[in-house]
């Protein structure tokens, strides 16, 4: 009884024993509401993963604890995740209050940037994110969208979604790692001098249509010599699809 009801005295086997009772009821909690959990982790199932291990989690280590008490806890909260999990599949507007939804970080290949701020994203985090979805080359990346688990998805622009050079036996150059030269208006010196100098950068920058690096929220070039440019003022270049 001193297992379940605790004591001040609990010897190790108490302890070994109750760590496998929790164990074993914190995997029945998953079998009955934690598929959906373990699918993606929005802000309901963190809460839920949050309080359940706080619960369970004290009894393990302060032997005094009774356990009836986290258990029942911890089945209540359970319930509550299951019954909040049921609405939200039935009722659409009360899903929208309990989940987020998908937020557009980049549209017609021009990167939101007053979006990335809003959601406390920064551009290392999203370009990693890009080359995580195998879109290291901005320029092929129609739509990209951060969605409810937090996770950034990538929508390629349709003409990259078709044959590839392999397919038509065609040799193509690696187009390597992308360098950023320029973020958020402010030339990069540092990845500058591996690739040319301030005067190649202006001259580039002109024949791109910009008058100064102001004008360029993300520029990148890759080892192949491919530039990808997305403006500070995106209204305009989002409704011209550039």
């Amino acid at each position: 009884m001193d297992i379940w009801l605790g004591s001040e005295t609990l010897p190790i086997h108490g302890f070994l024993i109750r760590a496998i009772i929790v164990y074993v009821y914190i995997f029945l909690i998953v079998k009955v509401v934690g598929q959906r959990s373990m699918g993606s982790i929005d802000a309901l199932d963190f809460i839920f993963g949050v309080v359940i291990g706080d619960i369970l989690g004290e009894p393990l280590t302060d032997g005094s604890l009774a356990l009836q008490g986290p258990i029942t806890a911890a089945a209540t909260i359970a319930g509550l995740h299951l019954t909040l999990s049921m609405i939200a599949l039935k009722t659409p507007r009360f899903r929208r209050v309990i989940e987020d939804e998908p937020i557009i970080l980049a549209r017609n290949g021009v990167i939101l940037h007053q979006q990335l701020r809003k959601v406390k994203v920064t551009l290392e985090s999203f370009m990693m994110d890009m080359r995580l979805n195998g879109a290291s080359d901005l320029s092929e990346v129609d739509y990209a969208v951060l969605e409810m688990n937090g996770q950034i998805s990538v929508i390629k622009k349709s003409a990259y979604d078709s044959a590839t050079p392999n397919d038509l036996n065609k040799q193509t150059p690696n187009k390597g790692y992308p360098s950023v030269i320029i973020e958020d208006g402010q030339i990069i010196h540092a990845n500058l001098k591996n690739l040319g100098t301030i005067e190649w950068l202006r001259e580039l920058i002109h024949k791109e249509g910009y008058k100064n690096p102001k004008e360029i929220f993300l520029m990148t070039i890759d080892e192949s010599g491919k530039v990808y440019i997305s403006p500070t003022d995106t209204k305009d270049q989002i409704k011209n699809g550039r």
